[in-house]
């Protein structure tokens, strides 16, 4: 969980919800440190879970985006 050091948990919820996506190392990463959050991180989470729940998340994984380029050039 290295990669996630830097990240909060409130840019992970905006990496999700802009994407639509978050995978199972994300949430591994969260469950792992949920006892660390802020009230409002845990708000953030709380809304992420619903997210999911409703289809507006999906879990799955990211696609690196020059590899996204390349793939619509050809």
């Amino acid at each position: 969980f290295a990669m996630f050091e830097a990240m909060t948990a409130g840019e992970l919820f905006l990496q999700s919800f802009s994407s639509g996506v978050i995978t199972h190392t994300e949430i591994d990463w969260l469950l792992l440190q949920q006892g660390r959050f802020s009230r409002s991180e845990r708000a953030a989470m709380q809304r992420l879970g619903r997210l999911l729940d409703e289809g507006q998340i999906h879990l799955g994984c990211r696609v690196a985006p020059n590899l996204n380029r390349q793939r619509q050039t050809t």
